[in-house]
């Protein structure tokens, strides 16, 4: 069995089997060892089954990073039209959710295939069920793996970062840059649910699995999207994203009401519906076991016609204003993504290459990029392989 090769791409993941195509597709010998039985396991698993393989509109402004300017060579080298031409060649069918979030009709496991497809056309090798158990670098890179020895003079490391550990995430690639002295910037998990202290979630006793469209924001950041009271925290689209930027010790704000002027609504609920109260009226807007919840006694059974403006203004809070002081996060288990990773002041961003280490690569998750919830986390993906499997 052949065991020298070009370049040895460690993670059969959505980067990893990008970089084996574009460097196959260069008559690149390549070679991609996986750990895993199969590849693409969190594809698989992406998009409740569907994968949000991209979505239409990327910029920079969707990716954290210590330093946001080196995800943009990338991005806009490989972009969400480029992956999409190769979804429509393999006559994968897909539509458009909300805000360009591009999915699957059918199964994740047809992104898998396209990709595998565009492997085996460019020639390249992939080996299952390989862990590797030590890298030694001299004139080329030395892989020793529990199946054999194999080298090359190009080593990529896309192995992913620590979320969602029961599908085989590890610190592996972590462990690697420590190795060869690379900057590391703390991983943390990111896209996760928020949990919140016992005080809080007894205070929202009885909303587990409540579910509303909601403004969210946090460290200047705001998204509007549908937030889930969990036995924990909270959850839910808005939840995740913001979770990205919150930091412990911070709150987060939550405005259930969006469209609305409640200052006005009321005033004007005064004059027409003088002796309603705020639990039927909001009750038409919101779940009412959450209008129950936000409002105290006596404004739940209080007229509108009898609310004073210091009444009015409480009620604003809570319910355009309400802060929230998580105590931490559902962790890299329920983590979709990881924060941090391999700093990119150690890597090109044409080239992904370690600048101290010649031969030496970091794509995808692995390295400190971070996308929102929507498509552009796999984007980077695609993008960060790609170019790098121009130059391996």
């Amino acid at each position: 069995m052949m065991t020298d090769f070009d370049a040895i791409i460690i993670g059969g993941g959505a980067s990893g089997l990008m970089c084996a195509i574009a460097a196959g597709q260069r008559r690149r010998r390549v070679l991609v060892l996986e750990h895993a039985e199969t590849v693409g396991k969190k594809i698989l698993i992406s998009g409740g089954g569907r994968c949000n393989f991209t979505n239409r509109n990327v910029s920079t402004e969707n990716y954290l990073s210590e330093n946001p300017h080196f995800c943009k060579s990338a991005l806009s080298r490989f972009t969400p039209a480029d992956f999409i031409a190769l979804v429509e060649k393999h006559g994968i069918r897909y539509h458009e959710k909300t805000a360009g979030q591009l999915f699957c009709d059918g199964s994740a496991r047809e992104i898998v295939a396209m990709l595998r497809a565009e492997c085996r056309a460019a020639g390249v090798d992939i080996r299952t069920g390989h862990t590797v158990t030590a890298i030694r670098k001299n004139d080329t890179f030395s892989i020793e793996t529990d199946h054999g020895t194999f080298r090359a003079a190009s080593l990529v490391i896309a192995t992913g970062g620590l979320s969602i550990p029961k599908i085989g995430a590890t610190d592996f690639g972590l462990r690697v840059a420590k190795q060869f002295g690379l900057k590391i910037v703390p991983p943390a998990p990111g896209l996760v649910g928020l949990r919140l202290g016992a005080v809080e979630q007894r205070a929202l006793g009885g909303l587990s699995g409540v579910s509303v469209e909601a403004v969210v924001s946090c460290s200047g950041q705001s998204f509007r999207e549908a937030i889930l009271f969990t036995h924990r925290g909270l959850s839910g689209p808005a939840v995740l994203q913001i979770s990205n930027y919150w930091r412990r010790g911070q709150t987060i704000t939550i405005n259930l009401l969006p469209d609305v002027d409640l200052a006005a609504t009321i005033s004007n609920w005064q004059k027409t519906h003088p002796k309603s109260t705020l639990k039927t009226r909001l009750g038409e807007w919101l779940p009412k076991r959450l209008v129950r919840n936000r409002l105290a006694p006596p404004l739940d059974t209080k007229p509108v016609n009898q609310l004073s403006p210091k009444e009015i203004a409480a009620v604003i809070r809570a319910f355009q204003a309400w802060e929230v002081s998580p105590t931490g996060t559902d962790g890299f288990k329920k983590a979709e993504v990881t924060r941090g990773g391999v700093d990119t002041a150690e890597l090109s961003s044409k080239t992904f290459e370690a600048r101290r280490v010649p031969g030496l690569f970091f794509i995808g998750e692995v390295v400190d990029v971070t996308g929102w919830l929507g498509g552009y986390n796999f984007q980077w993906a695609w993008a960060s392989g790609w170019c790098a499997g121009q130059f391996v």
